[in-house]
């Protein structure tokens, strides 16, 4: 990876590789910055194999820590700023990280979640100075990436170079990147998503990328006018807010070719407003383990076949099977695996989860979904019980481990409800007991999770539905949380 921004700052050392509000960025100057930064990792003892936090909002330094620790052969762990302490702690811990790297506006938050051993440094000071010696190659990981667990516990998957590069040849194939190109990114680069579906592609291919901090209608469209980038990527719950915002109609998005969409399920009504405004969609398809580029659209499918995730990327394999292993045949649903080179190498220091979730080289996705005559993908429903609600993935064991705890719960369950600004939103089902009242239960969860995860409503019942096995009924439970 440490190639890419050499061989570019080499070879267009004035052409603009990163522009934020404040500063704009060259390839020679991110290559110098990378270099201070790597000089500083190592002068802390970081070396191959060791692991470095970062806690920020969407930033340059983020950019220039990951090809630092590239250089290295370290590993950077992104945080989601949107989480609690506890739970940044706890990945901070399971992960070894021995330094957090954070923003100035993140300092509160990382110090309440440093754990003892892990020093913070702030992420923007790196003095200039020369880059020690490369020690990072393809075979090393490179991202180590935590996603809700299905155990109540994050799982961390590890993505090693060699992934990142073939899901950037994956998303150059996908939107025809070139270094002509400039990208805006919007989404949090906490996530694979938004940092690895056209942001690293990007400047693999010598383009520009425009960071805003976070997602907020008009500091989109004001960008989207003012900077003229040529692609973007949005979840559904982002493309929602910006069609309901007043300021839709008269957008000025005519610099856009298509945008990405991913996450979850893209409602047709979303795709079709923005095609209605010449834009097309183009849906990829992934997960954090897959980094995440696995089956995607180009831009002419986007437009023949609106609601299909597309084909399997160009460096890549998918495969539909039935509740026996064996492959569907076309128009018939099963479980969608993936296999080929931007796989993670499994979870961090998780053995049993990565058997289970990789088997004989195919990730095995939780998703259903089918293949039709023409090849094309089609998701349809998900295996796994989640909940994804305005692009997050929460997970309802990992709620229901704080449900347990609440004062006045006699036994309770997670499960998503529809909504019309997120998609979904998390409910809590309960049975009361002795001095239940459904505004402590809610406030519980205060300071323990992050506050997108947080049930919404409590709805009471006498008792869960249960199966005769004594499993709770999913499909009862979200009916109850529907007319609850």
């Amino acid at each position: 990876m440490r190639l890419w921004i050499e061989g570019h700052a080499a070879h267009a050392p004035d052409a603009v590789a990163l522009r934020s509000l404040d500063e704009r960025i060259t390839y020679a100057a991110l290559q110098a910055r990378i270099a201070a930064m790597a000089a500083l990792l190592a002068a802390e003892g970081i070396g191959p194999g060791e692991r470095v936090a970062f806690l920020g909002e969407n930033h340059p330094a983020q950019l220039v820590l990951l090809f630092a620790c590239a250089r290295l052969g370290a590993l950077q762990v992104p945080l989601n700023w949107r989480l609690a302490a506890p739970e940044l702690r706890f990945i901070l811990e399971d992960s070894g990280a021995r330094l957090l790297l954070a923003t100035q506006a993140m300092a509160a938050a990382a110090t309440a979640a440093l754990p003892p051993g892990c020093r913070l440094l702030e992420a923007e000071a790196a003095p200039a100075a020369a880059a020690p010696p490369a020690l990072g190659g393809a075979e090393y990981p490179v991202l180590l990436v935590y996603t809700s667990g299905t155990t109540g516990r994050p799982k961390g998957a590890i993505l090693d170079q060699r992934a990142l590069l073939f899901n950037a040849l994956n998303a150059q194939h996908c939107f025809g990147l070139t270094a002509a190109d400039r990208v805006l990114t919007v989404l949090p680069m906490f996530h694979v998503g938004g940092l690895n579906i056209q942001t690293t592609p990007a400047l693999l291919a010598g383009a520009e990328v425009v960071l805003l901090p976070r997602f907020e209608p008009e500091a989109f469209f004001g960008a989207v006018a003012a900077e003229r980038p040529s692609l973007t990527l949005l979840v559904p719950a982002v493309m929602q807010a910006l069609i309901a915002h007043p300021g839709w109609a008269a957008a000025d998005l005519a610099s856009l070719r298509a945008v990405g969409a991913g996450s979850s399920d893209v409602p047709l009504p979303l795709i079709e407003a923005f095609h209605a405004r010449g834009i097309p969609v183009q849906q990829v398809y992934g997960a954090t383990e897959t980094c995440p580029i696995a089956i995607c659209q180009s831009r002419a499918a986007a437009l023949a076949a609106p609601g299909s995730i597309g084909l399997p990327a160009l460096h890549g394999e998918a495969r539909v099977v039935d509740a026996s292993g064996r492959e569907a045949p076309p128009g018939m649903p099963g479980e969608i695996q993936l296999r080929g080179p931007h796989l993670a190498r499994g979870y961090w220091g998780a053995p049993e989860a990565t058997r289970e979730a990789f088997r004989e080289g195919w990730f095995a996705s939780g998703d259903v979904g089918l293949r039709d005559a023409e090849g094309r993908y089609w998701f349809t429903d998900r295996l796994k019980h989640v909940i994804i609600s305005g692009g997050e993935n929460i997970y309802p064991a990992e709620l229901e481990r704080v449900l347990r705890t609440a004062p006045g719960v006699r036994e309770g369950a997670i499960c998503g409800r529809p909504d019309p600004r997120w998609g979904e939103v998390p409910v809590a089902v309960v049975v009361p007991g002795p001095g239940f009242e459904a505004g402590a239960v809610l406030r519980h969860f205060e300071g323990q999770l992050a506050r997108f995860k947080h049930p919404r409503a409590v709805v009471t019942v006498g008792a869960l539905p249960r199966t005769a096995l004594g499993k709770v009924q999913l499909e009862a439970l979200r009916v109850l949380a529907r007319e609850g």
